[in-house]
């Protein structure tokens, strides 16, 4: 728990960093979920023409040209749509492709992509500044803030279950989250241990040993498309033998959680809240 106090605390100070501003953009092309969501919370998303595959909400920006994947982007792809500015986040690629847009006087402002409170407060403000709407920006990050401090009260006074999130299932062969993940950094803003954050980083497919050793309360997987898939990914990664010898295939406790919990954007306190409600019910609480 300690490093989300202190993470809670960096986002409790004042923003300090300076991001130019832009006031006349109005044809703003946004690349990464995050950060479009962070645009339309600020009530600037007319000013957006388009976007990059992995920004699905709010609903609406579905309805606007989608660039491609962020990090697989083409310059040919973004300058099509007449971009005055270019809002992304700091992973986005390939690096080459960002050079390319960089040398055809677009300017671009980045936000760090990190799996903190700290982090998603400091895009809020970066992005407000680069839109120039610093008063909004400052409106949001206080809510944020808010719902933050009062998840981190409700987490202070309950359990925190072992959790083991899936990435995938290869075969029988799971693939599962180390520290460094945006799953690692939700389960902890949810109050819950990610059981193999102490022995690697990032993801790794983990040995029927290392499953039934790590010993998880949950399975968490992500949220699947339709709900048939739903039940055949639950059943086929409960009834795994590795899984079976835990507590949580003893117990049947699988969750799911919205992929946007992994990305970290102005929503990140409300669903860690969902998933900590999710993973306590799960295990009797």
């Amino acid at each position: 728990m300690n490093r989300l106090i202190a993470t809670l605390l960096v986002a409790a100070a004042p923003f300090a960093g300076v991001a130019q501003s832009h006031p006349d953009a109005t044809r703003i092309v946004t690349i990464g979920g995050p950060v479009t969501e962070t645009v339309f919370a600020l009530g600037e998303g007319h000013r957006v023409v388009a976007r990059d595959t992995t920004s699905l909400f709010p609903p609406e920006v579905n309805e606007l040209p989608d660039v491609g994947y962020m990090r697989q982007l083409s310059a040919e792809g973004v300058l099509s749509v007449g971009p005055d500015l270019i809002v992304t986040r700091d992973t986005a690629g390939p690096p080459e492709v960002l050079d390319q847009l960089r040398a055809a006087a677009i300017p671009m402002i980045e936000t760090h992509d990190a799996y903190s409170a700290a982090a998603v407060i400091d895009a809020v403000h970066t992005i407000g500044a680069a839109l120039d709407v610093a008063q909004k920006s400052n409106a949001l990050a206080a809510q944020i803030r808010a719902d933050f401090d009062a998840l981190k009260s409700d987490i202070d006074a309950g359990p925190q279950p072992r959790v083991m999130f899936v990435l995938s299932n290869q075969g029988g062969r799971l693939n599962v989250s180390g520290r460094g993940t945006g799953a690692d950094g939700i389960l902890e803003l949810a109050g819950a241990v990610n059981v193999f954050a102490g022995d690697f980083e990032g993801y790794k497919i983990a040995s029927d040993e290392a499953i039934i050793a790590a010993a998880p309360d949950v399975v968490l997987m992500m949220e699947p498309t339709g709900e048939a898939e739903h039940d055949t990914r639950a059943a086929d990664t409960l009834s795994l033998p590795a899984i079976s010898q835990t507590p949580a295939g003893a117990a049947g406790a699988l969750v799911l959680v919205d992929p946007a919990a992994l990305g970290f954007g102005p929503r990140t306190a409300t669903l860690a809240a969902a998933l900590r409600t999710d993973l306590l019910s799960a295990v009797g609480h």
